[in-house]
């Protein structure tokens, strides 16, 4: 992640207090991410400074895109081992109660209007993240599948033209509509959707199952089981430094 992180020169005249090192700041945003504590009761006597400078530093590294380049980089390496599966992808999404409000949030059907939001997230055939988005919870899954697919980064690791297009792409019956199935098949994707009103036991299931397992891999980060940011940038950073530690799992469980 290094390599990745903006630089700030120190002033030669007036140089004020040193910065915090990018080590002890990013050990103190990854045990927000786990315990999901609040910023502000975060324990400085472990190292990590205040709660507001890893706040801030959380905010300038998405705002620079470190995480994204970070996932980029960890999904290469994961290519190049031969262990993501472009073949297919799954996509699905889930819920969580937005209790301080914000932006991307709206009335969630399920739990009496109260204040929600949608992860949106596709994977591969194995289950590694590739892409996850953030939407009010009164959002309809359908109208992220092609958003989804277009935020999927062109993955580097082997020879030749960076891909990004799957060749099949698996959802539920939340993803039924005539309209996208043409969509996907106008960008060479073949569709595999569950349709309405069909018994269960289609098949997909055998397919589909990997993505769930990956929305209880993230949520398995207590900070992303309730959203608590009122700004939707922040929540998203958490997203995509928890797909990034999924991706960092995988390629260590092989290496």
């Amino acid at each position: 992640m290094e390599p990745l992180l903006p630089r700030k020169e120190r002033r030669f005249r007036h140089p004020g207090r040193r910065r915090l090192p990018n080590r002890q700041v990013l050990c103190g945003i990854l045990y927000v991410l786990h315990i999901g504590i609040q910023w502000e009761y975060l324990p400085q006597e472990l190292g990590f400074g205040s709660g507001m400078t890893c706040w801030r530093r959380l905010r300038d590294w998405n705002e620079a895109g470190v995480l994204q380049q970070l996932h980029e980089v960890l999904l290469a390496e994961l290519n190049s081992a031969l262990r993501l599966d472009r073949s297919r992808a799954v996509v699905d999404s889930s819920q969580v109660r937005a209790l301080e409000g914000g932006s991307n949030t709206g009335p969630w059907p399920v739990d009496r209007g109260r204040a929600g939001s949608k992860h949106h997230l596709i994977t591969d055939g194995r289950g590694t993240p590739l892409a996850v988005l953030l939407t009010s919870a009164n959002r309809n899954d359908v109208t992220q599948l092609l958003p989804l697919l277009d935020a999927i980064p062109p993955v580097r690791g082997r020879v030749g033209r960076p891909r990004r297009k799957p060749d099949s792409v698996f959802a539920d019956r939340g993803y039924d509509h005539d309209i996208y199935r043409d969509r996907l098949r106008e960008r060479k994707i073949v569709p595999a959707i569950a349709r309405r009103g069909t018994r269960h036991g289609t098949g997909l299931g055998t397919y589909r199952w990997v993505v769930e397992r990956t929305f209880a891999w993230l949520h398995g980060f207590r900070r992303l089981r309730i959203r608590w940011e009122r700004r939707a940038d922040l929540h998203e950073a958490f997203l995509r430094l928890a797909c990034c530690l999924i991706t960092l799992r995988q390629i260590n469980s092989f290496c």
